[in-house]
């Protein structure tokens, strides 16, 4: 049980200083957002649970594909931002055509037959 408190006050810790980071510094809270650190402490906790790096490696290969399925959130919030979009209507919108970028490339990667 203990384990399980100690991930989740270390992970709400490197959420709370990317958000705080951030605040004081785009560039700064940019380059800690962008640094993988979920996967880094997912990667770090199967490991000190498991010892799997069989496992560690199948997540990091799944991530790699995945992660570009996550980059029209990047383009398409702060261009509907910029154009006077509100702040929720952006963010739905953009996470709405991110849900679909995942789809269309699970399908992709799915044809190819990549195993995720």
């Amino acid at each position: 049980m203990w384990q399980f408190v100690v991930k989740i006050a270390v992970t709400a810790a490197v959420v709370v200083a990317s958000t705080e980071i951030a605040r004081r510094s785009s560039l700064w809270g940019a380059a800690l957002a962008s640094l993988p650190l979920t996967s880094l402490l997912a990667f770090v906790w199967i490991y000190l649970e498991t010892g799997n790096t069989q496992s560690i490696a199948a997540l990091s290969h799944g991530i790699f594909w995945l992660v570009l399925a996550s980059l029209p959130l990047f383009l398409v919030l702060p261009l509907l931002l910029r154009s006077g979009w509100n702040f929720w209507s952006s963010l739905g919108t953009a996470c709405a055509i991110t849900v679909c970028a995942y789809f269309a490339l699970v399908w992709i990667l799915g044809r190819f037959q990549v195993q995720l």
